[in-house]
């Protein structure tokens, strides 16, 4: 599903997060363009909320509460003027509230990268939607639904920039990155010798390239192109290098949940909903048609 895109893109309205910092949670209602997608979306029969499950806990409570982010472009971010949150991960998050309760109600908990599985383990959130790739190694503390998604890291650096086409070329130069991200030991295995500075978020990783504190920035392409197209000062030179699943973040053991959710997940990409929220997020950004859905299950971790 990889694919370097050069096309034309619809603005942004602010930057986006490489590593999330922890804030109070914000509710994100459906944004005035979304109703007709989530009109769409399916809803669970009654036989399906299990007595005694989180489902049903999340039914009583009368909204999902998800993990995720404020300031990602065409993934999750707050828009400024109205408040909501919007974006592919956003979307997906009031799909799966709506198959719980017929509606798409959710408060999204602004959560960091360091701390998701803290909040999933003490129940201050339901599931993650943060781009979080699914790794065996954090299947031993969270249960991944999904894939649901899968990108890529590619490489962006100040406009003019010349000897960088390939992660190898970052070896013995200073790389930027997101703390906490996979783009750390990406960039660990293909550019051993790179000097790796970390940032908290987004724009600040932007900000240091611009300001020359390092002569690379790696991150999602999703993100990135969002970026270059915000700030002509940015450009993107490498294609996608890596594949990353990204799963559905749930409380470790919670296998009926799980069950539950990656049900949901393929009715969402069976009747099109999937889709058409790609084309309504990171399908204004990325031309053509929305790729090829990740099969469920189909990742170790998964």
């Amino acid at each position: 599903m990889k694919r370097f895109v050069a096309a034309a893109v619809l603005a942004v309205l602010t930057l986006a997060a490489c590593g999330e910092s922890s804030s109070p949670a914000v509710p994100g209602e459906p944004r005035s363009s979304g109703p007709d997608v989530l009109a769409k979306a399916p809803v669970a029969t009654a036989a399906e909320i299990l007595p005694g499950s989180t489902m049903e806990k999340i039914k009583k409570r009368g909204e999902l509460l998800v993990g995720g982010s404020l300031d990602a472009p065409l993934l999750s971010q707050q828009n400024p003027v109205t408040g909501e949150v919007e974006g592919f991960d956003a979307e997906m998050g009031k799909a799966l509230a709506k198959y719980i309760l017929g509606e798409p109600k959710v408060k999204i908990v602004n959560s960091a990268s360091e701390t998701r599985e803290a909040l999933l383990a003490n129940g201050t959130v339901d599931v993650v939607f943060q781009t979080y790739t699914i790794t065996e190694e954090r299947a031993e503390q969270v249960s991944f639904a999904g894939p649901y998604y899968t990108s890529g890291l590619t490489i962006a650096v100040k406009k003019g920039t010349t000897g960088i086409a390939k992660p190898e070329d970052l070896n013995g130069k200073k790389v930027l990155a997101g703390a906490n991200t996979p783009a750390i030991p990406a960039i660990k295995k293909l550019a051993p010798q790179a000097e790796i500075i970390t940032f908290g978020s987004d724009p600040e990783c932007v900000q240091a390239l611009k300001q020359d504190r390092g002569v690379a920035y790696v991150q999602d392409e999703t993100i990135l192109i969002a970026d270059a197209k915000s700030d002509p000062a940015i450009e993107i030179v490498t294609k996608p290098f890596t594949e990353d699943p990204y799963g559905i973040g749930l409380k470790h053991g919670d296998d009926a949940f799980k069950k539950f959710v990656n049900d949901w997940l393929k009715k969402t990409q069976d009747t099109g909903v999937w889709q058409q929220i790609w084309k309504k997020t990171i399908g204004t950004v990325v031309t053509g048609e929305a790729p090829q859905p990740p099969r469920i299950g189909s990742v170790p971790g998964s």
